[in-house]
């Protein structure tokens, strides 16, 4: 996402992946701390990411939901991808959430 800009609904931009994709995305849902939804394209797959959010005593829970999608020969990659996308999006919400508490504390 571009740092000069702040986050708003039908924003695109492109993500350089740890793998070396590099997918072109758009906010597709946008609630300021309710919800946020992104869908990117790449070749033959799209996928979708949804946040929530909710406020707890001890911070914010974030459920996540998402889907991959191929057509043609991107089929099968994109099926392996949404196989392993949970492990992915997980480890990124983590990641997220320390850098959000260094900030905060």
């Amino acid at each position: 996402m571009p740092e000069d800009e702040e986050p708003h609904l039908g924003q695109t931009w492109t993500e350089l992946t740890v793998v070396g994709v590099r997918p072109r995305l758009e906010v597709v849902e946008f609630e300021p701390f309710r919800s946020w939804a992104e869908r990117g394209w790449w070749r033959g797959v799209s996928a979708t990411l949804t946040l929530g959010f909710a406020r707890t005593p001890r911070g914010c829970r974030v459920d996540t939901s998402g889907d991959v999608d191929g057509r043609g020969v991107w089929a099968v990659p994109a099926t392996v991808a949404g196989r392993l996308a949970g492990i992915a999006v997980a480890a990124d919400v983590r990641k997220a959430g320390k850098i959000l508490a260094r900030r905060t504390t």
